[in-house]
């Protein structure tokens, strides 16, 4: 089911740019968890676009409907169904790609996979599917915030404006976990205020040039015990990968201290065990270039990893390409588009990352 997410708690997306509406339904909820639809409605706002002037000006205000799986403000148990309308289509600034494959986007692939797409925003490879990716995180962040375990997400890097090295976690020393308000205090979502100034007018640069740019968003994770992770295939790094990779423009992913790690020896990279009284659950590890996960199982440690993003494939320059028959045209596109994702995929990261969580603390449970 390519359009399903997780084994216990699974999501599944549906919808299209220019369709009528995107949706998720979000199977394997617990029941009696209190859910207000203002609570989805968070999550959306800030993944919406229209939001600041360095996002795409697209008309949205997304607002979610609840259509099942709650009852009295409370979930039951059953299938929880969501819908977001789409409300600011205009397909006709999609016309000239009818017969014209854009560069570096799903068009190619897609219409030699299915012989058919939709050439309107991407149809179904569009960002925004990933509507149902946060609807459906709410929820996944909620059954976690019941144990404790918080998620963050932030720009670090931006083109090449990028945080001071010593502000960035590479696990060899521990960093201050960024509030919320430090994350949403400029439209860039960068905690460091002086770089998230220089990365706005990068961005500002690119869009006024009709171009774009992309960057990196570090995220981290504290809270999460030791022992969620399934051997051999479902390592609880490569479901964060896979999740991270299946956002939209995601082109990289690394966890821990990541490629940097391949440059140390042993004697460097490992994270040594410091007892903690005499009790095993108070031991801590002494860096944590792991990233919080050894051997595909959480550690106890803060998890960290980084995500990097392509920048937007839709530029209002000319650009060479091909139509239908294969002969070679050229294409400026058309619409309206981010330019740099980063900031709206902050909260796409969180989600996903609440997703991947939610579904090991569930099946970590069958173990208990």
């Amino acid at each position: 089911m390519p359009n399903s997410f997780g084994k216990l708690f699974t999501v599944t997306t549906w919808g299209e740019s220019h369709g009528a509406g995107i949706g998720v339904v979000v199977d394997g909820c617990p029941p009696l968890l209190p859910l207000a639809v203002e609570e989805i409605q968070a999550g959306l706002d800030r993944r919406r676009p229209g939001q600041s002037d360095i996002t795409t000006p697209r008309n949205e205000a997304d607002r979610v409907e609840i259509l099942s799986g709650v009852f009295e403000g409370k979930t039951t148990g059953a299938p929880i169904a969501m819908l977001v309308r789409n409300a600011g289509q205009r397909p006709a600034d999609y016309d000239d790609m009818r017969e014209k494959f854009r560069p570096s986007h799903a068009d190619f692939a897609w219409h030699a996979k299915f012989g058919i797409r939709d050439h309107r925003g991407g149809g179904r490879s569009s960002a925004r599917e990933t509507i149902g990716r946060v609807a459906a995180g709410a929820i996944a962040e909620k059954i976690l915030a019941r144990n404790n375990i918080e998620i963050r997400a932030f720009v670090t890097r931006v083109h090449d404006i990028a945080m001071p090295d010593d502000l960035v976690m590479n696990g060899a020393r521990a960093l201050p976990f960024p509030t919320p308000a430090e994350i949403e205090a400029t439209p860039a979502r960068c905690p460091h205020a002086p770089t998230a100034a220089a990365m706005i007018e990068r961005i500002k640069q690119a869009r006024d040039a009709g171009d774009s740019v992309g960057g990196v968003i570090q995220c981290r994770v504290r809270g999460v015990p030791a022992g969620l992770g399934e051997p051999v295939f479902d390592r609880l790094e490569a479901d964060l990968a896979k999740a991270m990779l299946s956002i939209p423009a995601a082109k990289g992913f690394e966890i821990g201290g990541g490629f940097s790690g391949a440059q140390l020896k042993g004697s460097e990279h490992n994270d040594a065990w410091i007892a903690g009284g005499g009790a095993l659950a108070n031991a801590r590890a002494a860096t944590n270039r792991s990233g919080g996960v050894q051997g595909g199982v959480s550690n106890g440690e803060e998890i960290f990893f980084n995500v990097a993003f392509k920048p937007v494939a839709t530029i209002a320059l000319p650009q060479r390409t091909i139509d239908l028959r294969g002969a070679p045209v050229e294409l400026i596109g058309r619409g309206r588009h981010d330019p740099c994702v980063l900031p709206r995929a902050v909260p796409v990261v969180e989600a996903m990352t609440a997703l991947v969580l939610a579904d090991h603390w569930m099946r970590h449970a069958a173990y208990q």
